[in-house]
């Protein structure tokens, strides 16, 4: 834990790790909610003659929808097709995904948000969606932690994940922090990515079928199986905070 924390601080020249707010992509990490995306994307994008794979919803998790089916239709069909055509393919998936039984709460995450509000710190919530219902059920099931100016939302930057923006947009969220005064945490690469190209300490929790190298390689500063162990760990890193 030491040695990741010492590793970051050098990367990238900070002089201490003090981080004073937590910001959590969604699915995946809050949710268990990746295995009712894979079936919607992969049941929408064939009615519009696109395959997506389990592996391909994984692997461009975190980004903005439109900006997925901008790329895969480029990729399948060798055409170019603008944002509002995007948004109504994305339309389709995101009904056939509020068809789904709503996905559980992962174990540890209430548990590790009590934790970080009680150490002082902010909770913010930084996801490549923008759907309504699913903000609603982020304020429903996390009123205690959680408020809607410190949701982070598609809708609120022009270049997703694998951007730095959305993160970078977390930072002054949460009060105009600097990198080293956060701590990002992401389930997938392109999330990872982001919260590494923002410069902030990145955790990554793998809850999907990637291998965790696909994260590390991403450059994540740990790796984690599940979000419960990552809970076990909180007061190390925690305690670390300040160095």
């Amino acid at each position: 834990m030491y040695k990741a924390i010492k590793q970051y601080l050098e990367k990238h020249g900070f002089e201490r790790f003090a981080p004073k707010a937590v910001l959590f992509d969604m699915d995946g990490v809050l949710y268990d909610s990746m295995p009712n995306h894979v079936v919607a994307w992969h049941q929408s994008m064939a009615q519009f003659g696109i395959t997506m794979n389990t592996h391909d919803a994984y692997a461009t998790e975190g980004a903005r929808g439109v900006d997925t089916i901008r790329m895969m239709v480029k990729r399948q069909q060798g055409r170019d097709i603008d944002e509002a055509e995007a948004q109504k393919m994305y339309d389709v998936k995101s009904r056939l995904f509020h068809e789904m039984p709503a996905p559980a709460v992962f174990d540890g995450v209430k548990e590790l948000m009590r934790k970080i509000t009680e150490a002082g710190m902010t909770v913010i919530v930084v996801t490549g969606s923008g759907q309504r219902p699913l903000i609603q059920r982020l304020l429903e099931d996390f009123s205690e932690f959680l408020t809607e100016d410190h949701i982070i939302t598609a809708y609120d930057v022009k270049r997703g994940k694998p951007n730095p923006d959305p993160y970078l947009m977390g930072l002054q969220r949460a009060g105009n922090l600097q990198p080293w005064e956060a701590i990002v945490v992401e389930n997938a690469p392109l999330g990872v990515r982001a919260g590494v190209a923002a410069g902030i300490f990145t955790v990554a929790v793998n809850s999907g079928p990637l291998p965790d190298e696909a994260l590390a390689n991403e450059g994540a500063n740990l790796v984690f199986p599940k979000m419960t162990a990552f809970v076990q760990d909180w007061e190390k890193i925690n305690g670390l905070s300040t160095i």
